[in-house]
């Protein structure tokens, strides 16, 4: 299999979002292996070892994304008790307690999330089991995110990998949006939607809206996954035209066996 631009998504979800910045002009080049920086001129120059492609990559600029690890090396966590994973992570239960009595962990420093909107769910967790005596969960959340390429990937649930792999019977539905009216009339075409459903409980499981508005249209979804009801409810609302959000029931309307 290709190796994926973006691993954590679909291949559908990852290739089309390729396909668009390669269109913009964007070079790719994954599966490489960085061998060399160096300088020329006022350039700076890469290279790289790779199954296809030149090895030698020029540019202005270089920027090095090795991903993020906690900043929980100075806090005295080892002399507090506070018990850490092997990336430095802080150990968190359910309610966001940690391991001693009367600590717990909010936010990038615990792993649980590593986004403004869970880490602000963090403190409302925190805050509703201390203060409000309601026993609210992180197992309760929903994972759900935004992807701010042009246009924006809205994520809500289990992408159609993770589905296959829950062991669920699963139904699928795709909708393209060169179908969608409100794209066509933006001039904003590229992507697709697509919802993943339980075929037992009719539950929706997950949901991906590469797309215009996606970051926005993909809360309609998410709203019903937090109530538990069956796709149907959202399947017969009746949204208000001209918008994305009006082909969330034809989307809905078209589904088959993953």
């Amino acid at each position: 299999m290709a190796p994926r631009l973006i691993h954590r998504e679909d291949p559908d979800v990852s290739a089309t979002i390729r396909a668009i910045l390669e269109r913009e002009g964007v070079g790719i080049r994954v599966d490489a292996t960085c061998i060399r920086v160096a300088k020329r001129g006022c350039d700076i120059v890469v290279g790289v070892d790779c199954t296809a492609g030149a090895l030698e990559i020029q540019g202005l600029h270089l920027l090095v994304a090795v991903g993020r690890r906690p900043n929980t090396d100075d806090l005295g966590l080892d002399r507090a008790g506070i018990g850490r994973d092997d990336h430095g992570y802080i150990i968190v239960d359910d309610q966001l307690r940690t391991n001693v009595p009367g600590v717990w962990a909010l936010g990038d420093c615990n792993g649980r999330g590593a986004f403004t909107h869970t880490a602000y769910n963090d403190f409302e967790i925190v805050a509703a089991n201390l203060l409000g005596n309601d026993r609210r969960r992180l197992s309760d959340r929903i994972p759900a995110y935004a992807l701010y390429t042009d246009p924006p990937l809205g994520r809500a649930g289990l992408t159609e990998d993770q589905a296959r792999c829950s062991g669920k019977r699963a139904l699928i539905g795709t909708r393209p949006m060169a179908r969608v009216g409100r794209a066509v009339e933006k001039g904003e075409t590229e992507g697709f939607m697509k919802v993943l459903v339980d075929a037992d409980n009719k539950q929706i499981l997950g949901a991906a809206i590469l797309g215009t508005g996606g970051d926005e249209v993909i809360h309609g979804i998410l709203d019903v996954m937090y109530t538990k009801a069956p796709y149907s409810v959202l399947q017969r609302s009746v949204p208000i035209h001209p918008t994305v959000s009006e082909l969330l029931p034809t989307l809905l309307g078209d589904l088959h066996p993953l």
